[in-house]
C-alpha cells in the first residue's frame, strides 16, 4: 500500500506530532496492526532518541582562521597565461582566419562577375549575384561565429598592447 519512503515520512510526521489529526490516527492504527510498521517505528524512535541525547559540539573560536590557514598552505592554481600555451592559441586563430579567406574566396568565385561595357564601379558590384552562395543559413551562421571570434582576437590584441603601453609608461 505504501512504499517504504511514505512509510517513513508518515512516520517521522508522526513521531515529530506535525502529522494531522486523521493522519496520526491512521497511523497508530498501521503501527499497531502491522509488524513492519511497528519496527520501523521503534527504529525511528530510537534515532529521535539519540538525536536529542546527544549535544551537537560547536566549532571552536578559530575555525574560520584554522580553515583559512590551511588553505593558505596549499598551493594555488597559477594564473591561465602560465598554462595556457599561447601558440595554440594562436594556432586555432589562425586555423579560422585561414578558413574565413578560403569561404570567402569560394563565395566570390561563386558569383558571376559579369560586366558591360563602361558601367562604373558601383554599377559593377551591384551586378554581382551573391545569392547562389550567401542564402544557406548554415554558411551565415558559421560567418558571423568568424567574425566575432576575429574581433575577439582583434580585441585581445589591443588590449594586450594597451596594457603594455601603461607598463611602459
Amino acid at each position: 500500500m505504501y512504499t517504504h519512503e511514505q512509510m517513513e515520512e508518515r512516520l517521522w510526521e508522526f513521531i515529530d506530532g506535525t502529522a494531522s489529526s486523521g493522519d496520526r490516527q491512521l497511523t497508530e492504527s498501521l503501527i499497531q496492526s502491522q509488524a513492519e510498521w511497528k519496527e520501523k517505528y521503534t527504529d525511528l524512535l530510537e534515532i529521535n532518541r539519540l538525536l536529542h541525547a546527544s549535544e551537537l559540539e560547536a566549532p571552536s573560536l578559530r575555525f574560520s582562521k584554522n580553515v583559512m590557514e590551511e588553505i593558505s598552505r596549499m598551493q594555488i592554481a597559477p594564473a591561465t597565461k602560465s598554462y595556457i600555451n599561447n601558440k595554440i592559441i594562436w594556432g586555432i586563430g589562425l586555423f579560422f582566419i585561414t578558413l574565413l579567406v578560403a569561404i570567402l574566396g569560394y563565395g566570390f568565385s561563386q558569383m558571376e562577375w559579369t560586366t558591360s561595357g563602361k558601367s562604373s564601379f558601383t554599377e559593377q558590384l551591384s551586378k554581382i549575384d551573391t545569392s547562389r552562395f550567401f542564402n544557406n543559413d548554415l554558411i551565415n551562421v558559421f560567418m558571423m561565429i568568424n567574425v566575432l571570434l576575429g574581433l575577439v582576437l582583434l580585441d585581445n590584441y589591443f588590449s594586450n598592447k594597451r596594457k603594455q603601453f601603461r607598463k611602459e609608461a
